[in-house]
């Protein structure tokens, strides 16, 4: 990730070009197109035994067991039911020191498309307040304002540890 100081901007802006928007309640968010493999409708998610509580369960994805993240709950938005309508982004974490990612699928309401923000105001969750959680930026658009997140924070260690030992053997 690449932070710059923009002249009168007053903060560190966020150098990012694309993201994945998608959203929440009418609330757009976004993702580095770079972690997002691909978007699938939502399908039945199969519940997985001692799962951390973020996780909604698994889905078989062309032969991969995939597990499916609870966005809402992260967010700490109101809880609905999954719907036909809703899309299923398949992404992969990247902490850093980690030399693979975690492949996931996050649930949402729907895939807005791929934006280009280069053009837009974009400044990173630290010149905003130290601390924010799962949160890389904030975008301007003429949307509204994305929130841009971190898929590489998404996930506590605990988390991460807790959904190893709960999935099957073969990862990827």
């Amino acid at each position: 990730m690449r932070k710059t100081v923009k002249p009168g901007s007053g903060g560190v802006a966020l150098d990012i070009s694309q993201c994945v928007l998608f959203s929440l309640d009418e609330k757009l968010y976004g993702l580095r197109l770079s972690a997002v493999s691909r978007v699938v409708p939502a399908v039945e998610i199969t519940p997985l035994p001692k799962a951390p509580s973020i996780v909604l369960g698994v889905i078989n994805l062309a032969g991969r067991i995939i597990p499916v993240v609870n966005v809402r709950r992260r967010f700490r938005l109101p809880e609905r039911e999954l719907q036909p309508a809703d899309k299923l982004i398949v992404a992969r974490t990247s902490r850093p020191g980690a030399a693979d990612g975690l492949l996931l699928a996050l649930a949402v309401d729907a895939v807005e498309g791929v934006a280009d923000l280069s053009g837009h105001q974009t400044i990173a969750a630290e010149a905003i307040l130290p601390g924010l959680e799962h949160l890389e930026g904030v975008a301007k658009t003429d949307r509204g304002i994305v929130l841009i997140h971190d898929l590489g924070t998404f996930l506590s260690l605990e988390e991460e540890k807790a959904l190893g030992a709960a999935l099957p053997e073969e990862r990827g």
